[in-house]
């Protein structure tokens, strides 16, 4: 899948996710927010200028969130900015609701924000014998190499396969290859490679 139809799942399949900003403490804050629009510039939500969750927008310009709905999962990691107003009408006018939690002249008490340069991560267990992964990004945003990899001197023994929840490694191919968008990533391959040529990235 291209990045686009994993933002589609995000705002319309699952919608309401749980972003992590820091706290004046220094502790992780978590919140239920409802992620509204997208497009190939990124993400669009909005809050109150009223909430501490807008002061910790402004100042941290970074946000983690992460959301889950019928056994599919989205996580995204990324900087945020404030576009103002722009966006709003149309929010309001994709999502009905938003006019009686804010009615009339009282959206005026909302910015919208926008997640861009950001990475993302999907994992779907819907089918739990065949569980699909995918990485994903917005913007300038590098997809961070992560899992687990079979490398130089194996020799096909085989060994990895019986041993991984989800059958996918190919041992077909020398070096075998473990394929990463179903990989688990539990590690169970790496103690029974009488090689040790099985290593973790990231």
């Amino acid at each position: 899948m291209e990045s686009i139809d994993y933002l589609k799942i995000l705002v319309e399949d699952i919608h309401s996710t749980v972003v992590a900003t820091i706290g004046k403490d220094g502790h992780p804050v978590t919140r239920c927010i409802d992620m509204m629009l997208y497009d190939e510039n990124g993400v669009y939500f909005l809050t109150a200028k009223g909430k501490e969750f807008y002061t910790q927008l402004m100042g941290q310009k970074y946000i983690s969130l992460s959301a889950i709905r019928d056994q599919k999962c989205i996580s995204l990691s990324g900087k945020v900015e404030n576009i103002g107003s722009q966006k709003l009408d149309e929010i309001f006018e994709a999502d009905p609701y938003m006019q009686k939690i804010y009615p009339g002249d009282t959206r005026s008490a909302l910015e919208v924000f926008r997640i861009y340069d950001a990475e993302g991560n999907f994992f779907d267990i819907s089918n739990p014998s065949h569980v699909k992964r995918g990485t994903f990004t917005i913007g300038n945003a590098k997809i961070r190499l992560s899992g687990y990899f079979i490398g130089e001197g194996c020799t096909g023994c085989g060994a990895c396969l019986p041993v991984c929840p989800q059958e996918c490694i190919d041992i077909s191919k020398i070096p075998a290859v473990i394929v990463q968008d179903c990989c688990l990533h539990c590690g169970r391959c790496v103690p029974v490679c009488p090689e040790k040529v099985i290593r973790k990235v990231g």
